[in-house]
């Protein structure tokens, strides 16, 4: 199992993720992504890109969320 911190970018369609924190350039979104349930430990899985790679949905917590690649960016995860 490959552990390493990744982009959300760099998943693949069906690959699973853990949120692991956020970077420090995001602090404003931070509260809203949080809100959304993307809490640390939180896992995903991506469920589609749109064609130009942007925005990306994700499924959590039985619910999908979409996310705009700069709102994507903000996150710190893993593969799981």
């Amino acid at each position: 199992m490959d552990m390493r911190i990744f982009d959300l970018k760099d998943m693949a369609i069906g690959d699973k993720g853990r949120v692991t924190g956020f970077s420090k350039q995001g602090r404003a979104y931070r509260k809203r992504l949080l809100a959304m349930g993307l809490t640390p430990g939180t896992e995903f899985s991506i469920v589609r890109y749109a064609p130009m790679g942007d925005p990306v949905e994700i499924a959590l917590r039985g619910f999908s969320l979409t996310l705009r690649k700069n709102e994507a960016d903000i996150l710190s995860i893993e593969k799981v």
